[in-house]
């Protein structure tokens, strides 16, 4: 793959972040953020601080942008001078920046008409969901270190994680679906120790099984959503379909298409139940 004869601007990282850079660009800005540290850092933190924003704004994004701040935008800047911020910024990163505006001129409003139900419990069960998605987007592309201990040692592993989670874990079954174990790690959580198994198929293709017990708005949370079906994410940089078993939380994360992801859950879903 060739590298652009210059550096990408932060313009393109920005439509890259937000997914809305141009395909003819899309490699080889992809290429040179892999080959810098310093810029790969930099595009990191803006997915996560991304990531926040939907998290904390997310029910307003299919609102309206209220009158007075597009009043506000109509007065200070002219008409072509915002279409071009628009286009330079990227359709996706502008709308999350002026929810945020949203969210913090109309607090006062959208806390009164968000169920206190709601507002408490949807955050919890998908911090949980979000950790599984960032877990897997950090370690699934690395080379020479994607686990801590390798499926040569699985005993060893599996042992390893389930004292340290306090619960007897184990490894699911996935060559049906031609996935096997890389390896696994052990990672920090909300409410204690939580565990990645990595799954890899000949093509290089990875997947992550996360599992962690729920601290106690999760729990209730999901108690209360019944969410011990198959719920599908995408709120963190690769989707996943999740499921709560006994306070447990799962979560099932690969860029991979959304019924591959399925077949791969529910093998892992029957195999661990």
């Amino acid at each position: 793959m060739n590298r652009p004869a210059s550096p990408p601007t932060d313009d393109e990282l920005h439509a890259l972040v937000d997914g809305q850079l141009a395909p003819d660009r899309r490699s080889a800005v992809e290429d040179a953020v892999a080959h810098d540290p310093a810029v790969a850092a930099r595009v990191a933190a803006w997915r996560v601080q991304r990531d926040a924003l939907r998290r904390l704004h997310g029910d307003l994004l299919g609102e309206p942008v209220p009158a007075p701040l597009m009043s506000a935008l109509d007065r200070n800047q002219p008409r072509r001078a915002r279409q071009g911020s628009w286009m330079r910024w990227g359709g996706m990163a502008a709308g999350v920046l002026i929810a945020f505006a949203a969210g913090w001129l109309g607090n006062a409003q959208w806390s009164m008409r968000a169920p206190p139900a709601q507002v408490a419990k949807a955050p919890a069960m998908r911090e949980f969901v979000h950790d599984a998605s960032i877990a897997h987007a950090v370690y699934a592309p690395e080379k020479r270190h994607p686990v801590e201990v390798a499926a040569t040692e699985q005993q060893h592993l599996v042992q390893w994680l389930s004292k340290r989670l306090d619960r007897p874990l184990k490894v699911p079954d996935l060559t049906a679906m031609g996935y096997t174990l890389v390896g696994g790690r052990l990672l920090p959580g909300e409410s204690g120790a939580r565990a990645q198994f990595m799954f890899e198929d000949t093509a290089g293709e990875r997947v992550t099984l996360y599992i962690g017990t729920l601290d106690s708005r999760a729990a209730a949370g999901a108690a209360a959503a019944r969410e011990t079906a198959f719920r599908f994410a995408s709120e963190g940089p690769v989707p996943s379909f999740y499921w709560v078993d006994q306070g447990f939380g799962y979560a099932v994360a690969g860029k991979l298409p959304r019924d591959v992801l399925l077949k791969l859950a529910t093998l892992a879903y029957r195999d661990l139940s």
